[in-house]
């Protein structure tokens, strides 16, 4: 099997309330469906000799049930700016055939993928301050802000630690103040549910 490494920015936004029991109980909530996108900028990295620093990658995503009862759909999206090696390698991890749990465990529970398509990706990161912004003109829209108390509008700060995660090991949670879709995955919903984490995706494992 080829040996890859990606470690970069890594955000997950979702349908679930800020929190998202995917990550606790494994059951999405207050829907009986999860749908979102999951994305990644990778600052350091290679697949074999390929170089993927500065790669940028998006998967929108949508289950009927909880992840764990498959039957998912994905739509696939690569910056248009990787080059043809870095596009057939990002196709290849991204499809689980060069192993990582995380790309192996979505393999198994996604049955329909559109795409991939390269495309244009706006990408805007700030972990400590629970700030985020993904775009893709025609495709996805969403951002990221602080979660706030009811109370005093203070803001709120929330870390998730999964020691034995296999998306990421800590994240900071956040809430989508947007989250629209309107490719071949349709949604549009607000003040839901954000992961902001650093990541390390490598072919044996997640190492951060």
């Amino acid at each position: 099997m080829a040996e890859w490494r990606m470690k970069g920015q890594y955000l997950k936004n979702c349908s679930c309330v800020a929190g998202c029991p995917c990550d606790t109980w494994g059951y999405p909530g207050p829907n009986e469906f999860c749908e979102g996108a999951i994305a990644m900028d990778v600052k350091e990295g290679n697949f074999e000799d390929t170089d993927l620093s500065g790669c940028k990658w998006i998967a929108v995503v949508h289950w009927p049930k909880a992840l764990h009862d498959g039957n998912g759909t994905a739509e696939i999206f690569i910056d248009d700016g990787a080059n043809e090696e870095q596009r057939a390698a990002l196709g290849k991890i991204l499809s689980g055939d060069a192993g990582g749990p995380i790309f192996e465990i979505l393999a198994s529970i996604i049955t329909t993928v559109h795409g991939p398509h390269y495309v244009p990706i706006e990408w805007e990161f700030d972990k400590p301050a629970r700030r985020a912004r993904v775009a893709i003109d025609g495709y996805l829209q969403t951002e990221s802000a602080p979660l706030t108390i009811p109370a005093t509008d203070d803001e709120q700060r929330v870390i998730v630690k999964l020691p034995d995660g296999f998306e990421y090991k800590e994240s900071e949670v956040a809430q989508a103040k947007t989250l629209t879709s309107s490719g071949e995955i349709k949604y549009d919903w607000k003040d839901t549910h954000s992961s902001l984490a650093e990541v390390e995706h490598t072919n044996e494992a997640l190492v951060a």
